[in-house]
């Protein structure tokens, strides 16, 4: 919660002209008026004269439990059927009057989330239920596909913070001066970037989701040796056929300058 405000008009800021389409999605702590306000305002300042759809995760007051709470079975739509729990969603009728909202202005969308543990699974705290929701001024999309879009924001921060850390030695820097880390942070982070491109612009899709590690055993650690015979230089890998299958794909994939 330190100045989402002024985080999200950055952000916007930076975006370049030809963008005409705008959205934002945002954890609990852009539940914020001010920043609420700014989204919702299509003459805003600081910020493009355009709609922007916007889902943020609501924080959860007693009101909301209660109109939650309130929600007929029949009502809740299954998204999907995990290993140990059921996720569910259903529309919640409620007007909130903390500052959040205005309250001459429209009633913004809100979509409650279900997570129900499966019999013989229980929370920590005991319960078998636990509930979130969503408040969205999208109206034309379904509960289900705004739920899924959201959720696409989380774990990829995360994500990219736990490789930069434990696998490309961003988590320890080498020594006191700032200025060194710095370029020491910078490169782990253009290591990370250029690994990302080779998976999506030259790997088989399979290697999508392979983290710098597996990428490193699979291919950048390979043994060789390099030799010399009748003016030609070969290059003896050990590694299985297919493996240099997939080497010379992506040496044929990677844009090369001419």
């Amino acid at each position: 919660m330190m100045s989402p405000l002024t985080a999200a008009k950055a952000a916007f800021g930076a975006l370049p002209p030809t963008i005409e389409t705008f959205y934002y999605r945002g954890d609990s702590a852009s539940h914020e008026h001010e920043l609420m306000d700014w989204l919702r305002d299509p003459e805003r300042e600081d910020g493009p004269k355009r709609r922007i759809g916007f889902a943020i995760s609501a924080r959860m007051s007693d009101a909301l439990q209660k109109a939650i709470d309130a929600v007929p079975e029949a009502q809740w739509q299954k998204l999907n059927d995990e290993s140990d729990a059921i996720r569910s969603c259903a529309e919640v009728a409620f007007v909130p009057g903390e500052r959040s909202e205005k309250k001459d202005s429209q009633p913004l969308r809100y979509i409650a989330i279900r997570i129900e543990k499966k019999q013989g699974h229980l929370y920590d705290d005991g319960s078998r239920v636990r509930h979130f929701a969503v408040v969205t001024n999208i109206e034309e999309w379904s509960a289900a596909k705004l739920i899924q879009w959201h959720r696409e924001k989380a774990g990829t921060v995360e994500m990219v913070h736990d490789v930069l850390k434990n696998e490309l030695a961003a988590g320890v820097l080498p020594c006191g001066r700032f200025g060194a880390n710095a370029a020491w942070l910078r490169l782990a982070v253009i290591a990370h970037n250029v690994l990302t491109a080779l998976k999506r612009l030259a790997l088989p899709a399979e290697y999508l989701p392979a983290r710098p590690k597996r990428l490193r055993f699979l291919f950048l650690n390979l043994a060789g040796r390099v030799s010399h015979h009748a003016r030609r230089i070969h290059l003896r890998l050990a590694a299985l056929v297919e493996r240099i299958a997939d080497m010379v794909q992506a040496f044929e994939a990677l844009p090369v300058p001419v």
